[in-house]
This record gives structure tokens, sequence and C-alpha cells, in this order.
């Protein structure tokens, strides 16, 4: 451990961040999406937890939408890993009437997730939830602290937040509240990159540079999709590509690329001078697109 204290500041307070989740907390869960930063929290709650196993399950808000190739990753890494997963399904709250599905050119299921998500608290009574959010990622996010306290209608308010200084992480909260944990928020998307080739992580074949069929909308790439609404007049077209961000196919866009491999992609990203979220289409809808989701609830 002293040598991880030595070589890898962001790591060992990753750690620390889970060590304080499971002294303060009764029932924690990590939300697990299949992508590069649900992948790394695995990593690093299984450096913080060695040799036991990981202490809480995994859960996947599963929008229905989502890539085969993340569905088929997530699968085969938990039960390589010996985890638990529960899944929890967006179509679920739809066909029960508790939501609605969008409809046009822009539908995404993206926002739909907040019910499933506070359904699934509710269902188990979490009382804290872990994720892969980072500050560089959007500004609403960079306005959240490690420790980010909601309110019994699973709401976030910016404004009352709980200081942290000197590494204090305070989780006491009152009945029908949760915390949710952000152990990577002070990383960034070079800095997850960077991780994954050290510690030589299997991550999903999407974010490596691949011939997929595609359209432009909006100055971006779409993913050529049932689940994605399509005007006749755009053309589908096959270009090689890759994921810098994975959501669900109605909400992420895909980067012209030729990154095959890590090295490749961490040469790509020290040189790219557009964000990780410009690839995501939900957080174009408006300017605090982000943030009004999170003051519903969302993650």
């Amino acid at each position: 451990m002293s040598s991880v204290l030595k070589t890898n500041a962001l790591e060992s307070e990753a750690i620390y961040i889970f060590r304080e989740v499971i002294s303060q907390f009764e029932k924690p869960v990590l939300l697990f999406s299949g992508g590069k930063d649900s992948i790394t929290l695995v990593r690093l709650a299984q450096k913080a937890f060695f040799p036991a196993k990981i202490p809480f399950p995994l859960l996947h808000v599963d929008t229905g939408h989502n890539f085969p190739e993340t569905i088929e990753f997530r699968d085969r890494l938990v039960k390589e890993l010996g985890l638990e997963l529960i899944v929890r399904n967006v179509q679920d709250a739809i066909d029960e009437g508790k939501v609605v599905e969008e409809t046009g050119r822009y539908a995404s299921r993206n926002s739909l997730q907040t019910t499933t998500l506070l359904d699934a608290i509710e269902e188990f009574k979490f009382d804290a939830c872990i994720g892969g959010a980072r500050r560089d990622e959007e500004k609403a996010r960079a306005k959240e602290r490690i420790f980010s306290v909601r309110d019994d209608f699973g709401q976030w308010d910016e404004k009352n937040q709980r200081p942290e200084l000197f590494d204090l992480l305070n989780g006491k909260i009152e009945l029908g509240q949760n915390v949710r944990v952000f152990p990577i928020s002070n990383w960034t998307e070079l800095d997850v990159w960077s991780y994954i080739e050290q510690e030589q992580i299997e991550i999903p074949s999407i974010y490596f540079s691949h011939k997929r069929k595609v359209f432009l909308r909006d100055g971006m790439i779409w993913s050529h999709s049932p689940f994605v609404f399509q005007d006749e007049d755009e053309v589908i077209e096959e270009r090689i590509v890759r994921f810098r961000t994975v959501g669900d196919m109605s909400c992420t866009a895909a980067v012209d690329s030729y990154a095959a491999t890590i090295s490749e992609v961490v040469g790509e990203i020290r040189q790219s001078t557009i964000s990780e979220r410009g690839a995501r289409i939900d957080d174009k809808r408006s300017e605090a697109a982000m943030e009004k989701r999170k003051q519903q609830g969302y993650f």
C-alpha cells in the first residue's frame, strides 16, 4: 500500500473513498453502465477490499437501447469476477405507465432512467450509490461534492452541499435520504485512460476504432439503429469511428478515429480540443440539461 501512496495519489484517494463508504453506510451499491469509468471503479473497489470480494452489488439501469457490445462486456465481467449484478429496466417503468417514452427526432430514454433508479433505491433500501461521474465532464458535475446528499425525493440541491475540508467525508443522513458517491470525481478523462493503460484493464470494443453504419445530424455522428429516429433524407454511411463516452444508442455520438489500442487512444485524447461530453447528444438539449436532470434525481 505504501507504494500506491507514493505513485498514484488519485488511486489512493479513490480507495480511501471506497473504504469510507463501507464504514459509514449500511447498504451501498455501485452503479454500473459497462462504460470505462464504471469499469475503472470496479478495479479500484477490488484493490480497496482485496483479498476479499467487492462487498456490495452492482446496479445497472438498463434503458433497453444499449450498445450490444456494452451489455456483452457487462455480463462477462460480472461472471469472471463473481460479482452480484442487479438489473432494472426502463421498459418496465414505461409498461407500468410511470414514465412516457419520448417520440420524434431527438427521442431518448436517457432522462427516463431517473424513475427506474429511484425505484431501485427504494426497493433495495440503498443508502449510498457509487458512480463514475467526474468533475471535468460537465459543469453541473463540477459543482458536486464527493459525498453528494439527495433528499427523500432523490433530488439534488446544488445550493445545499456539505464542505469536504481536509478530505473529511460526512455521510450522516436523515431517514429517506441517500448519498451519491464519486470516487473518481477529481480524475480527468486522460487520468482514467492512463489508469486503464497502466492496469491493463479490459474495456468494451466500442471504445476502439471500428467500422459502423452511421449518419450525420447537427454536426454529430449518430449510430444507425432501430432505436434511433432517422429522417428519410439522412443518408446511412459506413465510417471508421469509436466512442469516447458510452450511454445508450440514442444519446451517444461517435467520433472519427483510427485509435485501435489503449496507447493510441491516450495519444488521441492528449491532442483533442473537444471535451468528452461533446459527444453526448443529450447534453445538447439545453445549457443546463445535466443540472436539471440532477435536480430531478438523475445520477
